[in-house]
């Protein structure tokens, strides 16, 4: 197998030629960084629009899964479980990765999805002779665009060797943290650390307003304070401005945090803390605020703290 990825992998960096499944706000800026670095991108993606901009600006569009068939490598940046499923196993009639790219290739999974579905596709893949490479991103759209966005990686390792060099063109830190779904596990972490400061930020600020601070004050100070971090100081200026065009909306937070609660239940560890948070991101999402970004919870504990 390792010498069949080699091959393969040889042939992507001497053609630069790579395929890529979902592009969206993440994929989008990902994929023009591969272009910007000389990568060849066929790109499968549902939205015409995005696909039209896509190929105007370099792309191929590859129409089918089977079209990726001849891809040493192929990315993906899918919204859910379901999809990733069915882009490797296939839906009805229409057959999956695993039926269509050749052995010795390798996919290279970039969503936020359960480790429980990453397992069943680690196992169909397999089966199939082609490499799996776990590899969930860290960063805004922002860091997208700029191409310094964190990947968490594990699986098959020749993989991970293979596939650094392209990782570089997207990201400023990569992460190999084992074979098997420790970078899922490791996305899971992170997501609970980013959702929970959000919610506990809000009632801090609620706490600060009522005692006549201003959000412009709070924010300076804790930007400067023993607990400012890179997430605080990025969404400073939002807060202050109370402006929450979202980069990640709050019914995206509850997907993750539904994702991380049904991991820990499969694990048996208690999150209390988590299911209190998840609670919180539903009743804001249920004031109307599901669209807007997950800060916004600070804008709905405000509106339904006594003033």
């Amino acid at each position: 197998m390792d010498s069949d990825v080699n091959t393969m992998t040889s042939d992507a960096i001497a053609t630069r030629r790579v395929g890529w499944i979902g592009a969206g706000k993440m994929g989008t800026p990902m994929i023009r960084n591969l272009m910007a670095g000389g990568m060849h991108v066929a790109v499968t993606e549902p939205s015409d629009a995005q696909l039209a901009r896509l190929v105007a600006e370099g792309a191929t569009e590859a129409a089918t899964l089977a079209e990726h068939a001849d891809s040493p490598v192929v990315f993906s940046t899918l919204p859910n479980d379901q999809v990733l499923l069915d882009v490797v196993l296939g839906r009805g009639s229409d057959p999956g990765l695993a039926a269509t790219m050749a052995s010795g290739s390798i996919f290279v999974e970039m969503s936020t999805v359960s480790p429980g579905c990453s397992a069943k596709v680690a196992a169909a893949l397999e089966n199939a002779g082609i490499l799996y490479l776990r590899a969930p991103l860290s960063g805004s759209t922002t860091l997208a665009e700029q191409g310094t966005l964190t990947i968490l990686a594990s699986g098959d390792e020749p993989a991970w060797t293979a596939v650094l060099p392209v990782f570089k063109l997207v990201s400023a830190r990569q992460f190999y943290l084992g074979a098997s779904e420790e970078a899922r596990f490791m996305k899971l972490v992170l997501n609970t650390l980013v959702g929970a400061t959000s919610a506990v930020l809000s009632e801090a600020l609620s706490l600060g307003r009522s005692g006549g601070l201003s959000y412009a004050n709070m924010m300076e100070v804790i930007c400067e304070s023993a607990v400012a971090s890179p997430l605080l100081k990025y969404k400073a200026d939002a807060i202050v401005e109370e402006n929450y065009a979202p980069a990640f909306t709050i019914d995206q937070m509850i997907k993750d945090f539904t994702l991380i609660s049904d991991a820990g239940r499969e694990q048996r560890i208690p999150l209390f803390t988590t299911g209190l948070i998840l609670e919180l991101y539903r009743a804001a999402a249920n004031s109307g605020l599901n669209d807007e970004d997950f800060f916004a919870l600070v804008k709905w504990h405000s509106e339904t703290s006594p003033s």
